[in-house]
């Protein structure tokens, strides 16, 4: 203060200096005091703050915990139900050739090799007539256990297998692993074959961490130093061309993440990515890494996982992949439309090439190993051979027939495995005998346009073994041999003269019925007057030649004798569950019914007057294997076995001597085989229904808008089938009569008796109770009688 007053006294120091001094601490003193609490406000705001979002970050993360870990451990899949065909079953005895025999194991991915030394390989030597085969199988876990792989030889002779080896020890079964022939997929159309880290070659798993995340090993879900190397090498090249995420990055992406790109989801990926690194072993991410990889698109249908892209490219299971196949899967990683080995061959080889390279700089495989692989083809089936559904009539079958017993969601995503009765061997016949013969039809005659469809079944058990809907067999869209109902013209005969023949006291092959013109009024005043084929009338004939002829009148007339409510039972009981119109013209086939409740029908005839409903599926298992349902034979005898065996005598003559005769220019003259041709009005309709005493099969050809073709039955649906039946091993028709029948001699113009060498004598089965008692008067044939087929048979 002192100091201040001599200032001021001085002049220096301006007598309102004190004050505004005083003035100014106390304004500072103020102004501190604002600050502080300011400063305060913020450090408690920022505090709290921090404190909310610590919060909120970590309930963000227990709520990304929570959906990483009820995933993993859940069900991580919707996984499709797998249909499979029937297992080739290989015995001593069975009747298959070379040729079948090589198309089955070409399906199924067999590769022959000079010496069977490996799982999935054949080898093949000539001795004569004999041809020796070294099988080795890959094992399957079938519904009755798992087969192991065999390393075992087939011997095929004249007739088929002649001996089947295992070390010199002969076995009395093999069978091959079935084929897969389709599957019911989720709605996202994603498919996946599961395979666990055990199953894949070393190779596979060590290139696909050395290419795609060589650190895999020891990060935790995100690598820094991958993340700034990548960034590094992209602002240098001015664009993105590498990216920094890891193996377990890349499976968050794909298994719980979008396909957004944004700073949001790329936290959100690497936060999940060290939770999931936090919970479970690197096997475990690598073995759903492996699984859940997208590798390609086979139509709608989604390829994810090594798995299931190993069948999809290669045909092979992914245990059998060798380096440059290894190379090539590991490589379509990257992009599996961009580097796609059938649209961009060359890019898919340098891509390959280039991981071949990492494989051996990383010490994988050597120099000698590198250089044969990168010249090796890509070694990828045909384009489209590996459709979604390898035989989609067939698998329309069996799906109808699932979703009786089956909840969509459950054959969508329960990964069930369906075994079905579905022989490839006979499949693949059919397809081939369907479009080569409507091709020839279409040329000879000079006609277009046509269409067909077939089912093929095996006789007893009632199997349903191959089914056409189209003659394009992979065409997926309308399926005739379920859906093409169409009237069936003669083949309703046969049912007719079963009718018949059900009253053994009335009826038998020889009785004699008239065809003559047959004219009927219905209630609406219109006239009913069919006519043979040939338009003539041939008075009175027995039911043998009437139905070996395919006569018109006579049937209409027999049907009307018999009584229409008994035909239409016959029908129903035969296996028909369609409507029968109550008229008589629906004893000539003016009932209309698709292939395969033709074949329904013409079963029981084959099967000897016995019932079974047509299978398509044997067994279904869960995805572990365990049995969920069984489909089992059910028999019911229908009909007489008198009247059934009467009644194949007759179709059996139809080939022999009626209206299929032509069929034997195709077979062994001593093959007993039996069917009935079918043609409706204006040749709109050409049908065949025949059977051997193994294999029955239906066929039909026609065209889609009904018009009318150059064709009768046998012309056109006969030559489809004797394409089939010629290349299918079969057996023949059964000849032995059951007890209650005993051949004799009929007079074929009066149904009495008569005798060996006599005129007109028909050498004919029938009931031995009720046969004739009376004879006619003998008189000899002019020339020797030549001795009836039947005879020939039995000599």
């Amino acid at each position: 203060m002192q100091n201040n007053r001599a200032l001021i006294k001085a002049g220096i120091l301006h007598p309102m200096t004190k004050r505004r001094t005083r003035t100014t601490k106390r304004t500072r003193k103020k102004a501190s005091g604002r600050a502080g609490h300011g400063r305060s406000l913020f450090k408690l705001l920022f505090f709290y703050g921090l404190c909310i979002a610590l919060v909120a970050v970590g309930l963000w993360m227990l709520y990304l915990d929570q959906i990483v870990r009820e995933k993993f451990e859940g069900k991580k899949w919707a996984l499709p139900a797998r249909v499979y065909a029937r297992p080739l079953e290989l015995y001593e005895g069975l009747s298959v050739t070379p040729n079948l025999l090589e198309r089955e194991l070409g399906a199924l991915g067999y590769r022959w090799v000079d010496s069977v030394t490996k799982p999935g390989q054949a080898s093949r030597h000539s001795a004569g007539e004999y041809t020796r085969y070294q099988i080795y199988t890959r094992g399957f876990n079938f519904w009755d256990g798992q087969d192991r792989p065999q390393n075992f030889e087939v011997l095929l002779g004249p007739v088929g297998v002649a001996r089947l080896t295992l070390d010199a020890r002969e076995l009395p079964l093999v069978r091959l692993e079935p084929e897969q022939i389709g599957g019911i997929y989720p709605a996202q159309k994603e498919d996946r074959l599961l395979v666990q880290l055990k199953d894949l070659p070393p190779l596979l798993g060590e290139t696909l961490l050395a290419v795609e995340d060589k650190n895999f090993i020891n990060h935790w879900g995100v690598s820094p130093v991958a993340i700034a190397r990548a960034a590094w090498v992209n602002v240098r090249s001015g664009r993105v061309v590498q990216g920094g995420s890891t193996l377990t990055q890349q499976l968050v992406k794909n298994f719980y993440l979008t396909q957004e790109r944004s700073l949001t989801r790329k936290a959100q990926e690497a936060a999940m990515s060290v939770l999931l690194e936090l919970h479970y072993s690197k096997a475990e991410i690598l073995e759903t890494y492996i699984n859940e990889v997208f590798l390609g698109q086979s139509g709608a249908r989604a390829i994810h996982g090594f798995g299931l892209a190993a069948q999809h490219y290669f045909q092979l299971p992914v245990s059998e992949l060798d380096a440059p196949k290894v190379a090539l899967l590991v490589g379509l990683v990257k992009g599996a439309s961009y580097y796609n080995p059938w649209r961009n061959p060359e890019r898919a080889r340098k891509r390959r090439n280039l991981v071949l390279d990492v494989m051996h700089r990383e010490g994988l495989i050597n120099k000698a190993q590198l250089s044969r692989a990168q010249a090796a083809s890509l070694g990828v089936v045909k384009a489209g051979s590996r459709s979604q559904t390898t035989y989609p009539a067939f698998v329309d079958l069996v799906k109808r027939q699932l979703a009786r017993d089956y909840k969509p969601e459950d054959l969508q995503s329960d990964g069930l495995r369906i075994f079905t009765t579905l022989s490839p061997m006979v499949q693949r016949q059919a397809e081939e005998a369907m479009s080569k013969r409507l091709t020839t039809l279409e040329r000879d005659y000079k006609t277009e346009q046509l269409q067909g469809a077939m089912v093929v079944t095996s006789v007893g058990a009632a199997e349903v073994l191959a089914v056409v809907g189209d003659r394009n067999p992979r065409y997926a869209g309308f399926n005739r041999a379920l859906d093409a109902k169409r009237p069936v013209g003669s083949l309703m005969k046969p049912l007719v003269y079963l009718a018949a023949l059900e009253q053994p006291a009335r009826y038998h092959l020889g009785s004699i019925i008239s065809d003559a013109p047959v004219t009927v009024q219905s209630d609406d005043g219109e006239l009913w007057q069919p006519q043979n084929y040939s338009r003539q009338s041939h008075g009175d004939v027995p039911l043998l030649q009437a139905l070996v002829r395919s006569y018109n009148q006579a049937t209409a007339r027999l049907g009307m004798q018999v009584g229409l409510d008994k035909v239409a039972h016959t029908l129903k009981r035969a296996g028909f569950d369609g409507r029968v119109p109550p008229v008589p013209a629906m004893t000539l086939g003016a009932i209309e019914m698709s292939p395969i409740e033709v074949a329904g029908i013409y079963h029981t005839l084959a099967a000897e007057g016995t019932y079974t409903p047509l299978r398509v599926i044997r067994d279904v298992l869960t995805a572990t294997g365990e049995p969920l349902k069984r489909y089992p034979l059910t028999i019911e005898q229908r009909f007489s076995e008198a009247a059934a065996f009467q009644l194949q005598y007759a179709m059996q003559a139809v080939l022999r001597e009626g209206t299929g005769r032509a069929v034997y220019h195709r077979f062994p003259a001593d093959l007993p085989l039996a069917g009935k041709t079918g043609t409706t009005n204006d040749q709109r309709d050409s049908w065949f229904a025949g059977f051997s005493g193994e294999h029955l099969a239906v066929s039909w050809v026609g065209r889609d808008d009904n018009s009318p073709m150059p064709l009768t039955g046998s012309g056109g649906a006969l030559k489809v089938w004797a394409d089939l039946m010629s290349e299918l091993p079969t057996l023949g028709v059964n000849l032995e009569p059951p007890e209650s029948v005993n051949f004799d001699w009929v007079d074929a113009s009066s149904g009495m008796l008569s005798a060996e060498g006599c005129e007109d004598a028909l050498w004919l089965p029938m009931v031995t109770r009720y046969a004739p008692t009376q004879a006619v008067d003998c008189r000899l044939q002019q020339q020797k009688q030549e001795r009836s087929w039947w005879q020939r048979f039995w000599n």
